[in-house]
């Protein structure tokens, strides 16, 4: 196993939930329709402020030194990606906002884990998924003919799939043995899992079904 092994099994194994999450439904589902351009940039707010929060968590006992430095490097720049969108939500509505560290079931499955290789494993997972909200995000903001934040958010999107994408690359020097690489992909995919669940969790409530429609 190696680190392009470990991502193509993953998005394999996956691929029902990721494509899913890649949806139009998705903003429906994490702002409970209402789509608004304030909902949305607050929703993303919120969500890259949980990941500086979860990262700074698992800095503060890491034990291998090389994940504790990335561990480090991306809770700052989650931090970054929560004052960029807070940016553009201030500059729409001139509102002060306090996003909600939280995160829901994902950072709580993440914030769960305690060993290196599970962590990096759920780092690669949540990447996929936030890629993927980023990815909506975009879309809104083109359909809102808003060139200038659509441009913001692919750069979001570009630095997140980077994360995963180190976070692989570190598995390959941290793994020792199949036992290990199996750790690493069942965290992610019970990160994958967790926000899936949420997802069409939300979608229910709403009364509709998170199945795309053929």
């Amino acid at each position: 196993m190696d680190a392009a092994d470990f991502q193509r099994d993953l998005e394999a194994s996956k691929d029902t939930e990721l494509e899913r999450l890649a949806s139009s439904k998705l903003l429906v589902a994490l702002t409970d329709a209402d789509l608004t351009a304030e909902t949305v940039l607050r929703i993303v707010a919120d969500g890259e402020r949980a990941a500086a929060e979860t990262f700074d968590a698992w800095t503060d006992d890491e034990s291998h030194d090389d994940a504790q430095e990335l561990f480090a490097e991306f809770r700052d720049q989650e931090r970054e990606h929560c004052e960029r969108v807070l940016e553009l939500l201030e500059g729409a509505d001139g509102e002060a906002y306090d996003p909600d560290p939280a995160g829901g079931p994902m950072h709580e499955r993440l914030r769960s884990l305690e060993e290196t290789v599970p962590r990096l494993g759920g780092l690669v997972g949540r990447a996929l998924v936030t890629e993927r909200t980023h990815l909506q995000v975009v879309s809104f903001f083109v359909n809102e003919g808003d060139e200038r934040r659509a441009e913001q958010f692919r750069e979001l999107r570009g630095e997140t799939a980077t994360q995963g994408e180190r976070a692989t690359a570190l598995l390959e020097t941290t793994c020792d043995g199949s036992e290990d690489w199996d750790r690493a992909a069942a965290a992610a995919e019970d990160v994958v899992d967790a926000a899936y669940d949420a997802y069409a969790g939300s979608l229910d409530d709403l009364g509709l079904d998170p199945k795309p429609i053929c």
